[in-house]
């Protein structure tokens, strides 16, 4: 094995009331790609700020090249060569690129006066070609995507000579091709002995690219496998404790239930073009493609969120006009769109009001005013049934984890008693084990008669919870595949056949 830059041993961390590391370790090798997961809460964050500064361990022992260290605050652990990427960037959008990556170590002149321009962008310029990136250092970061604000963050972390690397979710916003070019400088990475801790929750990139994988939960260390070694199914149950769930098979491909929805020619401009589908009682319908298919847009056509050029939509076999959301709800149709936070839910707001919001008109008293009393019943219901975890219906939601606040919106459309459910990303963000809960939570909606239109970027879930999956590509439907028949490979095909 090559050299051994970290090593964590034996790390204990309390807080006022939670124990929140139990005798936790970690190795990392240069020029490795070292996966960490777990669930959410399960210690990755509050190991990794350890380890680079943030907080200060209780017991155990951290050795950098075999020298044995502690840091009292970030810098410190910067000094030693080691630095983090975190998922929220931590950039100035006003300032250039050398800017960002130099600021507080620019180079000065005139007694270090008058910062030096002209040294500084040929610093950052080749440091950007380093990592053959195509990126001019006076370009303001608020001009830059997420992909090359995060390419940037990396290039501020080498200009410290950084010999290990952490990233947290650093595929989170990105695109497919962006992904690959973010892979693309791991690589180099990787090959100039730089070691990398890779915090992901998605499985499949953790096997495309680390070496090993380091398991925690519940603030304890689980294990360390091989990647090659080791299935996806056998991490997860490592995370969670239990079995990987698959979806039940009882719907036949959408052809035992009634249609509940039928769209016909669905065009909206460029990004929804001649679309037509069906949606069968008690069914999942998966709709699968890459970044920009259209999937959405077919999704807010239906909710009426956004305004069709020409199309029909039957309900039940009736034709009917939604011109808005609220029209669409009195249809029946529910939308959890994958920006929750933005269009799902008043994060400020508390639990119960969250559940009720949609149902204001079952829930409120003569003139106006809400039955506070009802609210209170309803959202208990829904904390109850939907097992969300929460002190209290009184808890504002944006104190609740990312899996929680997926189940409050769910619970909210399952109040106002949505036939048709469209679930938009429905595990984006979210870690391997509220995924599991989810799926179990559309698996037995679906057993309850309800119709549900699964919009995914994961092949993986898509291919385990669709009972049928329509695949898009450039707008138009481009396939449609029975359970029995859906395959990755048959599934990119589609999402890639382009029709002039």
């Amino acid at each position: 094995m090559s050299e051994i830059l970290v090593r964590m041993e034996g790390i204990e961390k309390h807080f006022p009331g939670v124990h929140a590391l139990h005798q936790c370790r970690l190795e990392l090798a240069a020029g490795e790609v070292h996966a960490l997961v777990g669930e959410n809460g399960a210690g990755k964050s509050t190991l990794m700020k350890i380890a680079t500064g943030v907080y200060q361990k209780d017991e155990g022992r951290i050795l950098v090249k075999g020298e044995e260290v502690n840091f009292s605050n970030t810098r410190a652990a910067q000094l030693m060569g080691i630095s983090m990427i975190h998922q929220e960037l931590n950039l100035m959008p006003d300032l250039t690129i050398a800017q960002n990556i130099f600021i507080g170590r620019e180079p000065r002149w005139g007694m270090k006066l008058f910062v030096d321009d002209r040294k500084l962008n040929e610093q950052a310029q080749r440091l950007l070609e380093e990592m053959n990136l195509q990126l001019d250092p006076r370009t303001k970061v608020a001009e830059l995507t997420v992909a090359k604000q995060q390419m940037v963050e990396i290039a501020k972390a080498l200009s410290f000579q950084s010999e290990v690397l952490i990233m947290d979710e650093p595929t989170a916003a990105l695109t497919n091709a962006e992904i690959e070019d973010l892979f693309r400088i791991i690589e180099q990475l990787r090959r100039r002995g730089v070691g990398i801790v890779y915090i992901s929750h998605r499985m499949e990139e953790l096997k495309r690219i680390t070496d090993r994988i380091t398991v925690m939960r519940d603030g304890r260390y689980i294990d360390t496998v091989q990647t090659k070694d080791t299935t996806i199914e056998q991490i997860i149950t490592m995370m969670v404790g239990r079995e990987l769930f698959v979806a039940s098979q009882q719907q036949e491909a959408g052809t035992s239930g009634s249609r509940v929805l039928e769209v016909k020619n669905l065009n909206r401009g460029s990004a929804v073009k001649g679309v037509n589908f069906h949606l069968a009682k008690g069914e999942i319908l998966g709709f699968a493609g890459l970044m920009g298919a259209g999937r959405t847009e077919v999704a807010r056509a239906i909710f009426g969120a956004d305004a069709l050029d020409t199309g029909e939509i039957f309900i039940h076999g009736n034709k009917v006009q939604i011109k808005a959301p609220h029209e669409a709800v009195k249809h029946g149709i529910g939308y959890l769109s994958e920006d929750r936070k933005r269009y799902g839910l008043m994060v400020d707001m508390d639990v119960k009001t969250n559940i009720a919001i949609a149902s204001y008109r079952q829930v409120r008293r003569l003139l106006g005013w809400m039955n506070d009393s009802k609210m209170d019943q309803s959202a208990s219901q829904f904390v109850e049934a939907l097992q969300i975890k929460t002190p209290s219906i009184h808890q504002q939601v944006k104190y609740l984890s990312g899996g929680n606040q997926q189940k409050v919106v769910i619970g909210k459309w399952l109040l106002r008693d949505c036939d048709i459910l469209i679930f938009d990303e429905p595990t984006r963000g979210i870690d391997v084990g509220a995924k599991t809960e989810i799926y179990k939570l559309l698996d037995e909606l679906a057993s309850q008669g309800k119709s549900i239109i699964m919009i995914s970027s994961e092949l993986p879930e898509i291919l385990r919870m669709s009972h049928r999956i329509m695949v898009m590509c450039e707008g138009r439907i481009t396939g449609e595949l029975r359970r029995e028949d859906a395959t990755q490979e048959a599934i990119m095909k589609y999402a890639t056949m382009r029709i002039s």
